[in-house]
C-alpha cells in the first residue's frame, strides 16, 4: 500500500488493440469486461483543453480492478504517449480512490514528493473527477487519483457484483450503457 495514496484500485493499461487485450484477460480467467467508448471526454492535457476519445474495457480480479484503453480520435492524451513510446502496449498507470483530488495534490507537495500533474478529467474549469501524475525524478507508471463518487460506487459495483458471479463463459464481453447517467449492462457491439 502506498504511504502516499493508499491501496491500488485499479491497473490501467493502454493496449493498440483492445479486443486483443481482452482476450489476453480472458484467457487467464479474468471478466467478464465491460467496455465503454467514451467520445469527447473534456479535459486539460499538459496545460491545453481536450476532449479525448477512446475505447475502455474494465473487468475485475479479486478486488483489483483491470482496465484496458485504446486511444481514438486526434486529442493529445497521456494514452497517446504512453503508446508512442510503448507501440505494443503495457501497464501505463496504478488508480487509487482519493476524497478530493487537490487536497491529495496538496499532500503530495508537503510530503516533498515533485509530481507533475499530466491530464485531468472532470467538468470545467475545474476537472476534478480524475488526474493523471507522474514523478518528476523517478517517471515511469503514472499515478491516476480517482475521485470517489456514487457514480462510481454504481459503475465499478456492476463491474465488481458481475465478476463474482461470471462463469467463466456467458457473456464474456458486455457494453456499458450510461446514456441516462446510470451505468447498465447491454449486449457486446464490436467495434466498426
Amino acid at each position: 500500500m502506498s504511504k502516499l495514496f493508499g491501496p491500488v484500485v485499479q491497473q490501467g493499461y493502454v493496449v493498440p488493440d483492445i479486443e486483443a487485450a481482452m482476450e489476453h484477460w480472458l484467457a487467464r480467467g479474468v471478466g467478464p469486461f465491460f467496455i465503454a467508448d467514451i467520445k469527447g471526454m473534456s479535459g486539460i492535457y499538459d496545460g491545453e483543453q481536450i476532449t479525448a476519445d477512446m475505447r475502455a474495457g474494465f473487468a475485475y480480479c479479486g478486488d483489483q480492478q483491470i482496465e484496458v484503453i485504446t486511444p481514438k480520435g486526434t486529442s493529445p492524451s497521456v494514452y497517446k504517449d504512453y503508446l508512442q513510446s510503448n507501440p505494443s502496449g503495457g501497464l501505463q498507470h496504478l488508480a487509487y480512490w482519493v476524497d478530493d483530488i487537490d487536497k491529495t495534490l496538496t499532500k503530495i507537495d508537503l510530503a516533498g514528493q515533485e509530481f507533475k500533474v499530466w491530464q485531468r478529467y472532470g467538468e470545467a474549469p475545474n476537472y476534478k473527477t480524475h488526474a493523471y501524475i507522474d514523478s518528476i525524478a523517478s517517471p515511469g507508471v503514472m499515478v491516476q487519483l480517482m475521485a470517489k463518487s456514487e457514480f462510481y460506487d454504481i459503475f465499478f459495483g456492476l463491474i465488481k457484483d458481475s465478476a463474482s458471479e461470471w462463469d467463466g463463459k456467458t457473456d464474456p464481453l458486455r457494453m456499458l450503457d450510461m446514456s441516462d447517467g446510470t451505468p447498465k449492462s447491454v449486449s457486446y457491439v464490436r467495434p466498426d
